[in-house]
């Protein structure tokens, strides 16, 4: 499942890990957006946005799912 680590700059409190199957991030003038569905599309809703100046980074962490082994 694709999640964002997001870090905000200092004088901001407590990282945000967003996560969600359909979840994308684009930055916009300013802005850092996650959208549920595909971006600038009629399907694309936002889930949330935050100014660029509050967020020193945005990391990408998605779950590995754990090798099974079968015997």
């Amino acid at each position: 499942m694709p999640g964002y680590l997001v870090r905000h700059t200092k004088g901001q409190q407590g990282d945000v890990l967003i996560e969600d199957p359909g979840l994308h991030v684009s930055f916009l003038r300013g802005w850092v957006v996650f959208t549920q569905g595909e971006p600038h599309t009629e399907g694309g809703t936002v889930v949330l946005a935050l100014p660029t100046e509050q967020v020193a980074s945005v990391q990408r962490v998605d779950d590995t799912p754990e090798a099974t082994a079968e015997e």
